[in-house]
């Protein structure tokens, strides 16, 4: 009975999937052949569509799993401890740091090697 309802699930996801592309597609094709039409009740139209495919879309089984993906990295950024001021301060200094050593080096062996071709070629 499981198996049944899964694929009844799946059938009925495709067909939830297509009415989205569909959506989306009316939503390209209407913008650009009411492109004549104030811009407001344009971008009005694109949100209405927008959250009709998303609501149809969140629907569907794959829609469900990345909406529950969605939560749980919202709960997993909570957990984030993110640097003090001082410590992002001091990790951009080092970079920076480095990032003029490395170019100053590349520099002086980019020098180097154009005095010695120019050297041999004359």
């Amino acid at each position: 009975m499981n198996s049944k309802v899964t694929s009844e699930g799946s059938r009925f996801d495709a067909l939830k999937w297509a009415i989205v592309v569909l959506l989306v597609a009316a939503g390209v094709v209407g913008n650009s052949i009411y492109a004549e039409q104030s811009l407001f009740y344009r971008v009005v139209a694109l949100l209405v569509l927008a959250l009709v495919a998303g609501f149809l879309a969140l629907q569907t089984e794959k829609g469900k799993s990345f909406f529950a993906l969605f939560k749980e990295s919202k709960a997993e950024i909570r957990k984030v401890v993110w640097p003090t001021r001082q410590e992002t301060l001091q990790t951009t200094a080092i970079v920076v740091v480095a990032v003029l050593v490395i170019g100053l080096l590349l520099w002086g062996l980019d020098s180097l090697l154009s005095w010695l071709v120019s050297g041999v070629i004359g």
